[in-house]
C-alpha cells in the first residue's frame, strides 16, 4: 500500500527580509504539493480492494463512472485463465490483483486424489492481467510440519471447493485462510512467511470465513474449524486471544464503530449475533436473532447499528451496537421475515439491499424500519451464492451462472443491465472494484470489466 514521505523544507541560510517574499512563495509551492501528493495517496487508498468485501468488509465502493454493461466485445478489458477453480474473490492493492486457487483434487470434470490437493496463491498484473507469480502451499514447497493437513473433507457440497476463504493484503504481507491447513502469511513477492494453525475440524459445507485485520492482529473465524474465533499476531502468526462458542457460522467477522468511537468485532452464529473486543477477544453483548440455521451472510452496519439476514426460511434484524450482555430486549431495533441464506446485505443511503440465493429475488428494505420497500424476480436469474457489491448508485447481483444484473441503488427497483459472462463453470466469488474496474472471478478465469 502507498505512503506519504514527509517533506520538510528549510528556509535557506541566508533568508533575510529581503527574501521573505521569495520564501513565502516557495512555501506556498511547497504545501501545494503535498496537498497534491496527499490527494494522490487519497485516490490510491480509495481505489484498492484489500480484502473481502472491500475496504470496510460491507461490499461498498466510493467510485464513480462503473461500466454498467458488458460483454465479450464491450468494456472486457482483459480475462485470463487460472491455475485451478476457486471461491474466493481478488483483492487489488496497487498494481496487483491477488487470489487463490485450488487444484489436485475434486477439480470440476477432475476427481484427482487426495495426496495431490495444493493451493495456489496467484497474483497477476492489474493493468494487463499477465502472471507476476504464483506460489502453491503444498509439500512441494512447505515443510511436513507446515503441510497442508490430510485427511481433507472428501466432498465439498455445491462444488464449493478448498479456496474459499479471501486474502488480506496490508503493506508487509498477504494473509490467508485454508481452513483445517490454517492461516497463512506470504511477503508481497509471494514468500513463505509464517504458519499457524487454528483447529482440525471440517465440514461438508468447506471453509468459508476471510480474514480481517485489525490493529496488529489477523483475525479468522474458525467456527468450522474448532467453534473459535482466533485472533493471531500479524508479523510471527502466534495466537493472541481465542474465542469458543462459535457456532454454525461460515460469516467473515466486521469491524463496527460504536457510537462513543470504540471498535467492536461483530460476528453472526446459530441463534445469535455477537459483540467481541477485537484486542481481547472478550464477549460484549449478544443478541438474538429469532433465526435457527447456520449462519453464512455477513453483517454489515451503519453508524453503530448491525444489521443481520440469515437462514433457510427468512429472517432479518437491526441491532444496536456498543450493548453489555444479552441486549435483545433494550438493543435489538426491528426484526423481518426476508432473508437470504448464502448472499450478504448491502447497506446503501438508509436502505439495505440483498438477493435470495434460491429464489432469485432481489430485496430492498428500509433499514431504520426494516419495511420492505421491494421485492423483484430477477429474469432467469438462478441462483445466486456471491454477495452483491455496490458503487456509482448501481448494485451488481452476480448469479453462479455468471449473470450479472445491474441494478439502480434507489427505493424503487430499476433493472439496468443484464450482462453473461457465462464460461461453463460457476460464480462463487464476490466481485471487487477498483479505479473504475469490476473484478469477476469464476472456476475457470478472472475478468476485468471497465469503459
Amino acid at each position: 500500500m502507498s505512503t506519504i514521505t514527509e517533506l520538510r523544507f528549510r528556509p535557506s541560510p541566508s533568508s533575510a527580509p529581503g527574501h521573505s517574499s521569495m520564501s513565502r512563495s516557495f512555501n506556498v509551492c511547497a504545501c501545494s504539493f503535498v496537498v497534491q501528493l496527499a490527494a494522490m495517496h487519497s485516490c490510491l487508498i480509495a481505489a484498492e480492494w484489500p480484502q473481502f468485501r472491500g475496504p470496510t468488509g460491507q461490499g461498498t465502493s466510493a467510485e464513480k463512472g462503473l461500466p454498467v454493461e458488458w460483454g465479450s466485445e464491450k468494456n472486457l478489458v482483459w480475462q485470463v485463465e487460472l491455475p485451478g477453480p476457486g471461491g474466493s474473490s481478488p483483492v487489488v492493492v496497487g498494481d496487483r490483483v491477488i487470489l487463490t486457487c485450488y487444484r489436485g483434487y475434486n477439480e470440476p470434470g477432475n476427481a484427482g486424489s487426495m495426496n495431490e490437493l495444493k493451493r495456489v496463491l496467484v497474483c497477476l498484473d492489474r493493468k494487463t492481467g499477465k502472471e507476476i507469480w504464483s506460489t502453491a502451499t503444498g509439500k512441494e514447497i512447505w515443510s511436513t510440519a507446515t503441510a497442508a493437513k490430510l485427511p481433507e473433507q472428501d466432498r465439498i457440497r455445491d462444488e464449493h471447493g478448498y479456496a474459499t476463504s479471501t486474502p488480506v493484503v496490508d503493506k508487509d504481507r498477504i494473509y490467508v485462510f485454508y481452513g483445517k491447513s490454517g492461516v497463512q502469511a506470504f511477503s508481497l513477492s509471494g514468500k513463505p512467511l509464517w504458519q499457524s494453525d487454528v483447529g482440525d475440524g471440517l465440514n461438508g459445507w468447506g471453509s468459508a470465513s476471510s480474514p480481517v485485520l485489525f490493529q496488529d492482529l489477523v483475525i479468522v473465524n474458525a467456527s468450522v474449524e474448532s467453534a473459535s474465533l482466533v485472533a493471531l499476531e500479524r508479523a510471527t502468526g502466534q495466537e493472541r486471544w481465542r474465542a469458543r462458542g462459535i457456532k454454525e457460522s461460515w460469516n467473515t467477522p466486521v469491524l463496527v464503530k460504536t457510537p462513543d468511537g470504540r471498535t467492536e468485532l461483530v460476528v453472526a452464529i446459530f441463534g445469535k449475533v455477537l459483540g467481541f473486543d477485537p484486542l481481547t477477544g472478550n464477549e460484549l453483548w449478544s443478541c438474538a436473532t429469532d433465526i435457527q440455521w447456520y449462519m453464512v451472510p455477513c453483517v454489515v452496519a451503519h453508524e453503530g447499528v448491525v444489521y443481520c439476514i440469515g437462514g433457510r426460511t427468512g429472517g432479518a434484524l437491526a441491532v444496536r451496537a456498543g450493548g453489555k450482555g444479552d441486549v435483545t430486549a433494550t438493543h435489538r431495533l426491528w426484526v423481518g421475515k426476508k432473508g437470504s441464506n448464502v448472499s450478504s446485505p448491502i447497506f446503501d443511503s438508509g436502505r439495505l439491499y440483498w438477493t435470495h440465493e434460491q429464489l432469485g429475488i432481489a430485496y430492498c428494505a428500509d433499514a431504520k424500519t426494516g419495511e420492505m420497500l421491494y421485492e423483484e424476480r430477477l429474469p432467469r436469474g438462478g441462483q445466486f451464492y456471491p454477495s452483491a457489491v455496490a458503487g456509482d448508485g448501481k448494485l451488481y447481483y452476480t448469479s453462479r451462472m455468471g449473470k450479472t444484473f445491474v441494478v439502480a441503488a434507489k427505493p424503487e427497483f430499476e433493472l439496468l443491465a443484464v450482462n453473461d459472462l457465462d464460461d461453463r463453470s460457476y460464480f462463487h466469488a464476490r466481485p471487487a472494484i477498483s479505479d473504475g474496474r469490476i473484478y469477476i472471478r469464476s472456476d475457470r478465469k478472472l475478468y476485468c470489466i471497465g469503459k
